[in-house]
């Protein structure tokens, strides 16, 4: 099954090892009330219990992650989802390559195999469902409000709601460091780069252009969250619903080049972003990409307005 598109079969490379999702991320931050607010508005199903906050697409239920509370913003832990007959598997792999395998941490009990990556930041891979896309959904088109006038009135327009997470883009010191760890370990696949500022990693079962992203910065962080939504329109109403709740920071709307994907990103309460994002590019199970390095001008954006000036800040490092 995968997320979001009902049950198809599931891509996979025959006789590859490699994670084929991310199932899950685990967030902490000062406050879940100021998380509630921004996740809410942003169009989850949002469920609060015991300082955690669950956030959950509200067509299929999905729960993609959790922010816990009480510490400074920190990236917790990422679970990614592997095949059920790969666990053992990377079990072996992980002490082949001299990975030392942990306790899983107080609160998150699971029969999963838990690690750190190469900044040191808690892994989790796990059986679990492919949440990634093994084909490219077609963007949707507005349906016409009249026959002679495609758009609707902003009363009658639907609240824009992510379907699933595409990927995640964390900071690190090291950018050469990553991609051999999340390749050598994860089994992910370099998709695209820039120089040593920035690299795309995908998953070698089917997957978005990029699972997981890695830009240059003097310490780990976060970046950014990517949500996936199924038009243009989407991502444009989405920067609107947001702004009308007191989030009008961010940038947008503008088309990446890498990815290919359409995007706004809206700038949460801790200095990291999410994005709305359509149209990205698929990589498919049966596709040996090959990953090339690109100047700079052609592995940022194609066209959108000026970018922020702190869009590339690290607040983790700031505040270290």
């Amino acid at each position: 099954m995968t997320i979001g598109g009902g049950f198809r079969p599931a891509s996979r490379r025959s006789g590859l090892l490699g994670v084929h999702s991310i199932g899950e991320f685990v967030l902490s931050v000062p406050d879940v009330s100021d998380a509630e607010k921004f996740y809410g508005a942003f169009g989850f199903d949002t469920r609060a219990a015991n300082n955690q906050l669950a956030l959950h697409t509200a067509a299929d239920g999905y729960r993609w992650g959790r922010v816990i509370g009480g510490g400074r913003k920190a990236m917790h832990h990422v679970s990614f989802h592997c095949f059920e007959e790969d666990l053992a598997r990377f079990k072996t792999h992980l002490e082949a390559h001299g990975v030392k395998v942990l306790d899983p941490p107080p609160g998150f009990d699971s029969n999963g195999l838990w690690f750190y990556d190469h900044d040191g930041m808690l892994l989790e891979i796990k059986v679990g469902v492919k949440t990634s896309p093994n084909e490219k959904a077609p963007m949707e088109a507005p349906a016409p409000a009249t026959p002679i006038r495609t758009a609707p009135n902003r009363g009658a327009v639907r609240r824009t709601q992510p379907r699933r997470l595409s990927h995640i883009v964390r900071f690190t010191p090291d950018v050469d460091r990553a991609v051999a760890f999340y390749s050598r370990v994860l089994g992910l696949r370099l998709s695209d780069r820039s120089a040593d500022a920035v690299a795309f990693m995908h998953g070698v079962h089917g997957s978005d252009h990029h699972l997981m992203a890695f830009g240059k910065s003097d310490a780990p962080g976060l970046h950014h969250l990517s949500w996936d939504v199924p038009s243009i329109d989407s991502v444009g109403l989405g920067a609107m619903q947001m702004a009308d709740k007191g989030f009008s920071r961010g940038w947008g709307l503008g088309r990446h080049v890498l990815g290919s994907n359409y995007f706004h990103y809206v700038r949460d309460p801790w200095g990291s972003y999410c994005e709305y994002s359509c149209d990205m590019d698929i990589i498919p199970a049966a596709i040996d990409w090959q990953g090339l390095d690109h100047a700079p001008e052609d592995s940022f954006y194609l066209w959108g307005p000026n970018v922020p000036e702190d869009f590339g800040v690290n607040h983790e490092a700031a505040g270290a």
